[in-house]
């Protein structure tokens, strides 16, 4: 979201959720129950700070928040 001009977003990185996903999809596939298969909480959480736009509502991020930040876009 923070790629589409979000100020900033919190949450699992998509890339691996969607990678687990053909994982589940594999298992079903090959006989298992959907009922049976394990529900996954994400491990890793990322944060995103989007500065464009921080900068086009006049905001100001503070700089701890852009250290702890995973990624920011310019």
């Amino acid at each position: 979201m923070a790629d589409s001009g979000a100020l900033c977003t919190y949450g699992p990185r998509l890339a691996d959720a969607y990678a687990r996903v053909g994982y589940f999809v594999d298992r079903i596939l090959k006989g298992a129950a959907p009922s049976s298969l394990p529900i996954e909480q994400p491990t890793i959480l990322e944060l995103v700070v989007n500065r464009k736009t921080a900068r086009q509502l006049g905001v100001s991020i503070p700089p701890g928040v852009l250290v702890r930040a995973d990624r920011v876009i310019e």
